[in-house]
Protein backbone atom coordinates (compact mmCIF):
# COMPACT_ATOMS: atom_id res chain seq x y z
CA UNK A 1 0.00 0.00 0.00
CA UNK A 2 1.67 3.20 -0.70
CA UNK A 3 2.20 6.17 1.24
CA UNK A 4 0.92 9.31 1.37
CA UNK A 5 4.55 11.09 -0.02
CA UNK A 6 4.26 8.15 -2.46
CA UNK A 7 -0.03 9.08 -3.63
CA UNK A 8 1.37 12.76 -3.87
CA UNK A 9 4.03 12.52 -5.96
CA UNK A 10 2.17 9.87 -8.17
CA UNK A 11 -1.16 12.00 -8.18
CA UNK A 12 1.34 14.97 -9.24
CA UNK A 13 3.01 13.05 -11.92
CA UNK A 14 -0.56 11.86 -13.22
CA UNK A 15 -2.34 14.81 -13.07
CA UNK A 16 0.25 16.82 -15.01
CA UNK A 17 1.62 14.08 -17.32
CA UNK A 18 5.29 14.71 -15.58
CA UNK A 19 7.95 12.21 -15.71
CA UNK A 20 10.58 11.94 -12.72
CA UNK A 21 12.82 13.90 -14.65
CA UNK A 22 10.02 16.68 -14.89
CA UNK A 23 9.73 16.63 -11.14
CA UNK A 24 13.30 16.66 -10.68
CA UNK A 25 13.99 19.60 -12.71
CA UNK A 26 10.64 21.68 -11.49
CA UNK A 27 12.17 20.62 -7.80
CA UNK A 28 15.52 21.15 -8.04
CA UNK A 29 16.42 18.02 -6.88
CA UNK A 30 18.40 14.73 -8.77
CA UNK A 31 16.05 12.42 -10.67
CA UNK A 32 16.95 9.52 -8.76
CA UNK A 33 16.26 11.10 -5.57
CA UNK A 34 12.62 11.88 -6.75
CA UNK A 35 12.16 8.06 -7.86
CA UNK A 36 13.07 7.33 -4.84
CA UNK A 37 11.01 9.33 -2.40
CA UNK A 38 7.67 7.85 -5.06
CA UNK A 39 8.61 4.35 -5.13
CA UNK A 40 9.84 3.45 -1.50
CA UNK A 41 7.01 2.50 0.80
CA UNK A 42 9.26 2.90 3.89
CA UNK A 43 11.92 6.01 3.90
CA UNK A 44 14.92 4.64 6.30
CA UNK A 45 15.10 8.18 6.93
CA UNK A 46 13.68 11.66 6.47
CA UNK A 47 14.39 13.55 3.60
CA UNK A 48 16.55 16.59 4.31
CA UNK A 49 14.74 19.75 4.66
CA UNK A 50 16.37 21.49 1.40
CA UNK A 51 15.09 18.25 -0.59
CA UNK A 52 11.09 18.43 1.20
CA UNK A 53 11.52 22.06 -0.14
CA UNK A 54 12.38 21.59 -3.23
CA UNK A 55 9.95 18.58 -3.74
CA UNK A 56 7.22 21.25 -2.25
CA UNK A 57 7.70 24.25 -4.62
CA UNK A 58 8.50 21.22 -7.63
CA UNK A 59 5.26 20.13 -6.85
CA UNK A 60 3.02 22.99 -5.42
CA UNK A 61 2.12 21.59 -2.37
CA UNK A 62 2.68 23.46 1.17
CA UNK A 63 6.01 22.48 2.74
CA UNK A 64 4.40 20.97 5.61
CA UNK A 65 2.03 18.83 3.72
CA UNK A 66 5.10 17.38 2.43
CA UNK A 67 7.06 17.38 5.56
CA UNK A 68 4.07 15.10 7.31
CA UNK A 69 4.01 12.91 4.22
CA UNK A 70 7.62 12.06 4.21
CA UNK A 71 7.71 11.41 7.94
CA UNK A 72 4.84 9.38 7.83
CA UNK A 73 7.00 7.28 5.20
CA UNK A 74 10.13 7.31 7.56
CA UNK A 75 8.23 6.58 10.59
CA UNK A 76 9.07 9.88 12.19
CA UNK A 77 6.43 11.76 14.40
CA UNK A 78 6.04 15.36 13.92
CA UNK A 79 6.13 18.04 16.61
CA UNK A 80 4.83 21.55 17.13
CA UNK A 81 2.66 21.28 14.03
CA UNK A 82 0.89 23.74 15.97
CA UNK A 83 3.22 26.66 15.80
CA UNK A 84 5.66 25.96 12.43
CA UNK A 85 7.30 29.06 13.04
CA UNK A 86 8.89 27.10 15.72
CA UNK A 87 9.01 23.97 14.30
CA UNK A 88 13.21 22.63 13.45
CA UNK A 89 13.24 19.57 11.18
CA UNK A 90 16.57 18.33 13.00
CA UNK A 91 14.61 18.78 16.54
CA UNK A 92 12.00 17.06 15.49
CA UNK A 93 13.81 14.11 14.39
CA UNK A 94 15.98 14.19 16.92
CA UNK A 95 13.03 14.09 19.48
CA UNK A 96 11.66 10.94 17.30
CA UNK A 97 14.34 9.27 17.71
CA UNK A 98 14.99 9.60 21.25
CA UNK A 99 11.76 7.80 21.96
CA UNK A 100 12.70 4.84 20.29
CA UNK A 101 15.96 4.33 22.82
CA UNK A 102 15.22 2.54 25.48
CA UNK A 103 15.38 4.08 28.96
CA UNK A 104 19.36 3.38 29.24
CA UNK A 105 20.25 5.29 25.93
CA UNK A 106 17.94 7.90 26.57
CA UNK A 107 19.48 8.53 29.70
CA UNK A 108 23.19 8.58 28.16
CA UNK A 109 21.59 10.80 25.50
CA UNK A 110 20.37 13.19 28.49
CA UNK A 111 23.94 12.97 29.96
CA UNK A 112 25.02 13.99 26.72
CA UNK A 113 23.09 16.92 26.05
CA UNK A 114 23.22 18.12 29.56
CA UNK A 115 27.45 18.05 29.14
CA UNK A 116 26.95 20.38 26.08
CA UNK A 117 24.59 22.61 27.14
CA UNK A 118 27.59 23.35 30.16
CA UNK A 119 30.24 23.29 27.40
CA UNK A 120 28.08 26.15 25.94
CA UNK A 121 27.87 28.06 28.80
CA UNK A 122 30.87 27.94 29.83
CA UNK A 123 31.84 29.41 26.61
CA UNK A 124 29.83 32.28 26.50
Amino acid sequence: MPNALQEMIRHKLDQNGWSYNDVARRCGVSRSTVHHLATSERLAQMPQKTTLEGLAKGLDIPVATVRRAAAEAAGVNLYFEDAPEIADPEVEILIASVQKLNPKDRRHVAVLVESLLRAEGADS
